[in-house]
């Protein structure tokens, strides 16, 4: 679909919209953010859009100078990665996907779970970061080689699916966890005792910005770290008990919760991205689905009026609370009758029910402009956290 553009209020850049639905909440985010000082061109909405803290999920947007810290979500980094196993996934049985998630639910920290002890070993690149304050520095000592190749909990997941042609994918969901927790709340705390505008913004002329800037960088490049740890462990899980080895070539990762210094309209901008992802035109990405219903490999293609962006997802449509008060357990046993996940957890895993997010078709029909969907994968068994 063509966005459609809400008229600006005065002062305030236009909001271009990808959605067929706007929920009232997230339209007033959209206009609070649009009429702040430090925000140029205009905000970009994404078809998974919805109500979230500080800014909406699915928002993007332009500084010329500014980087704002709250307009990133607290899990910076945070992505999905698909691996594919050249392996018929029809032939895998109840038994042999309950088997493997079980394994997988031992071998992953999951949930609230981190690594015992000293933790993992950090990639080089990440042992001795050169974080912007002592407190932080330590935060990252103590918990990085333990939050290193874990889940974490919400909408993270671990997930085996099948593609059109039959072949087994391996998709996973998680950021930087505590670390990216712990950058994202003491830059929100700098902003707002010292940043522009009502949702404050830094200028990264100054100290201040420049050391968001950085510290948002390697929250960032801890999160794909961690991404790679646990796809690292997951794969080799999957190649042993299947026996083939996975095809590298087809590997996918994408990130959703960050700012990138790119090109648009002529000059160098700060593109904050809110549960977006930023592909060129040709690059692959991901849209997942719920656990319930079908993820798809995309292609972008660079729409200039969207940032070059697209949807990380299928957007909910309940909040969790909303989530909990309305669907109940046998619904979502139900609901995912055609995929294996853990039925003892049927009242926990209510939040993340399919009945709790947008329909993904619709979402690509949406974005249709934006992406090209080029590979369906159908769910078949799913670890939440």
């Amino acid at each position: 679909m063509s966005p459609r553009r809400l008229e600006p209020e005065a002062g305030a850049v236009p909001i271009l919209v990808w959605t067929r639905t706007l929920p009232p909440g997230a339209e007033k985010q959209l206009r609070h953010i649009a009429a702040q000082p430090y925000v140029v061109e205009h905000v970009a909405a994404m078809p998974d859009l919805h109500v979230a803290e500080g800014l909406a999920v699915g928002t993007v947007f332009a500084t010329e100078h500014h980087v704002v810290p709250g307009a990133l979500g607290g899990d910076l980094g945070c992505g999905v990665s698909a691996h594919r196993f050249p392996f018929p996934a029809a032939s895998l049985g109840r038994d042999v996907l309950a088997r493997l998630l079980t394994r997988l639910a031992q071998e992953v920290p999951v949930g609230d779970a981190v690594h015992r002890g000293r933790g993992l070993s950090l990639p080089p690149e990440l042992e001795s970061p050169g974080l912007s304050t002592q407190k932080l520095a330590r935060a990252w000592e103590r918990l990085a080689p333990r939050h290193l190749g874990t889940l974490g909990g919400g909408n993270h997941f671990l997930e085996l699916d099948r593609d059109a042609g039959g072949d087994l994918w391996l998709l996973l969901h998680t950021g930087s966890r505590g670390v990216g927790a712990a950058i994202a709340d003491h830059h929100l705390r700098v902003a707002r005792a010292s940043g522009e505008g009502s949702l404050p913004g830094l200028d990264v002329r100054t100290p201040e910005g420049a050391a968001c800037l950085a510290d948002v960088a390697l929250a960032c490049r801890f999160a794909r770290a961690n991404r790679d740890a646990l796809a690292a462990r997951a794969v080799a899980l999957v190649a042993e008990e299947l026996g083939v080895a996975p095809d590298v070539a087809a590997t996918v990762d994408v990130h959703h919760n960050h700012v990138a210094r790119e090109t648009h309209f002529g000059r160098p901008l700060w593109i904050h991205r809110k549960g977006a992802v930023g592909l060129a035109a040709g690059e692959r990405g991901l849209v997942p689905g719920s656990m319930g219903t079908a993820s798809y490999v995309v292609e972008g293609l660079a729409e200039p009026r969207a940032f070059r962006s697209c949807s990380h997802g299928a957007g909910r449509v309940l909040s969790r609370r909303e989530a909990r008060e309305r669907i109940r357990p046998q619904a979502l046993a139900h609901a995912l009758r055609r995929v294996v996940f853990d039925a003892g957890r049927a009242a926990a895993l209510v939040e993340e029910a399919p009945a709790a997010y947008r329909d993904i078709a619709e979402v690509l029909e949406d974005e249709a402009d934006l992406v090209t969907p080029r590979l369906r994968l159908t769910p078949l068994a799913v670890l939440k956290g």
